[in-house]
């Protein structure tokens, strides 16, 4: 497993985060994150906490603990040694288990949570307002939340194409959206990732606005060839996915040529958007 060990600070505690490349997903060690939310500073302590709690959950049958992974983590001796780790889902459910008043705020988050997917449900037009709300209080501009959710919605139509033409979503929905974006961009998601240094970050989320039109281009294009074409199946559909990017990545390259300058940017949104800020900052100085 490509892992990336990482220590995380809380409140003057270090946690111990390993990246796995992978699976694309944070690991953290679960003993670090007992002893913040038990202000037990003794490790051994913290430890015998894990065991006994860890115990009781799987008297109940918590099948979170039964899926949680060891890994290799350097300890307080400098030596790397199994500990007890979990992903983010499954820690905030053991968290959950820990009657603490640190870990009442990682409570009421998932209510919170709950409870916004439920309305979400209900009024499925919450959704493309929070997401405005949220990239709005993330610095984006207007003009680029207006592609980012159109975006949103010419990936929903070729899913669903996809549902149609008998894709199964998870690894096989990932398989095509690689192969769209090698078609159109020259590099796998990774990679396109691995140049914008992001781990677990959205990568539409880190495009810029000609990055962003000429995605939903190549997404665009593969759901009217999948209609005019009816592809079954994976390898079918893996066709028709290399067309639709391949005719995006003409655009891209037609753009280069014109302007004597690369499409694909290795900027992240931090980036990007503090390029917006100050163009707005300097007309207002102006």
């Amino acid at each position: 497993m490509s892992k990336d060990e990482k220590i995380e600070i809380y409140e003057d505690q270090p946690i111990r985060t390993a990246w796995n490349e992978d699976e694309e997903e944070w690991y953290f060690s679960i003993i670090d994150v007992v002893s913040v939310l038990t202000e037990q500073t003794d490790y051994q302590k913290a430890r015998k906490y894990w065991n006994k709690l860890k115990q009781r959950l799987n008297d109940e049958g918590n099948e979170t603990v039964t899926n949680c992974h060891q890994l290799k983590m350097k300890a307080a001796d400098g030596k790397n040694r199994l500990t007890d780790v979990a992903t983010t889902e499954q820690l905030l459910r053991i968290i959950q288990s820990i009657p603490s008043k640190k870990a009442e705020p990682f409570k009421m988050w998932l209510a919170e949570v709950g409870r916004e997917r439920i309305e979400e449900t209900i009024d499925p037009e919450l959704i493309i307002d929070r997401a405005l709300t949220t990239y709005l209080k993330k610095g984006y501009s207007r003009e680029w939340i207006n592609q980012r959710l159109q975006a949103i919605q010419v990936r929903k139509e070729l899913t669903d194409e996809w549902q149609n033409r008998g894709v199964k979503e998870g690894i096989e929905y990932a398989i095509l959206t690689d192969e769209i974006t090698k078609a159109w961009s020259g590099m796998s998601t990774r990679q396109y990732k691995n140049l914008k240094g992001l781990k677990k970050e959205n990568l539409r989320d880190n495009m810029s606005t000609l990055e962003l039109v000429l995605n939903m281009l190549a997404e665009a294009t593969t759901t009217e060839l999948s209609k005019t074409h009816n592809p079954n199946g994976l390898s079918e559909n893996k066709k028709i996915a290399k067309q639709g990017g391949k005719i995006a990545g003409n655009a891209r390259k037609e753009i280069e040529s014109n302007t004597g300058k690369p499409v694909i940017t290795s900027k992240k949104a931090s980036e990007l958007n503090g390029v917006v800020t100050k163009l707005i900052e300097d007309l207002k100085d102006k």
